[in-house]
C-alpha cells in the first residue's frame, strides 16, 4: 500500500523559508515522478514543483528561483525548499507519485495535471504572513 506522508510546514513571515519533506513507503520515489501540489481556499489545486524520476525538475512560474524540488533516494523522501516565501505562498501543500512509472509521456506539457498521480499525501499547511 503506498503512503506518502507530508511534514515540515507551518507559520512564517514574508522572506521566510520552510523545507517541505514528503516521506514515501509503497512507492520508490526514483521510479515515479513525484510532484508537489498546493491549493488555497477557494481556489483550484496547482502544480508547483515536480522532480522527472530524479533527474530533470520543473516549476511553475510564480516559484521559479525561490522553490527548490529534491529527493533523497536512499530515504525514500522528497522535499521542498522554499525561500523568499510570500503572503501568496500560503496554502496546503501536498506531494504526489505518478500513476506511472514509465518515460513515455509528455512530462513538460502533463506534469502538473492532478489526473496524472494516482497517490497523495494527506498535505502539510504553509501560512506566510506580511
Amino acid at each position: 500500500q503506498v503512503q506518502l506522508v507530508e511534514s515540515g510546514g507551518g507559520s512564517v513571515q514574508s522572506g521566510g523559508s520552510l523545507r517541505l519533506s514528503c516521506q514515501a513507503s509503497g512507492v520508490s520515489v526514483v521510479n515515479r515522478v513525484m510532484t508537489w501540489f498546493r491549493q488555497s481556499p477557494g481556489a483550484a489545486r496547482e502544480g508547483v514543483a515536480s522532480s522527472f524520476f530524479g533527474e530533470l525538475m520543473n516549476y511553475t512560474d510564480s516559484v521559479r528561483g525561490r522553490f527548490t524540488i529534491s529527493q533523497d533516494n536512499t530515504k525514500n523522501t522528497l522535499y521542498l525548499q522554499m525561500d523568499i516565501l510570500k503572503p501568496e505562498d500560503t496554502a496546503m501543500y501536498y506531494c504526489a507519485a505518478s500513476s506511472r512509472d514509465d518515460y513515455f509521456w509528455d512530462w513538460r506539457r502533463d506534469w502538473s495535471r492532478e489526473s496524472e498521480y494516482s497517490n497523495w499525501g494527506q498535505g502539510t499547511q504553509v501560512t506566510v504572513s506580511s
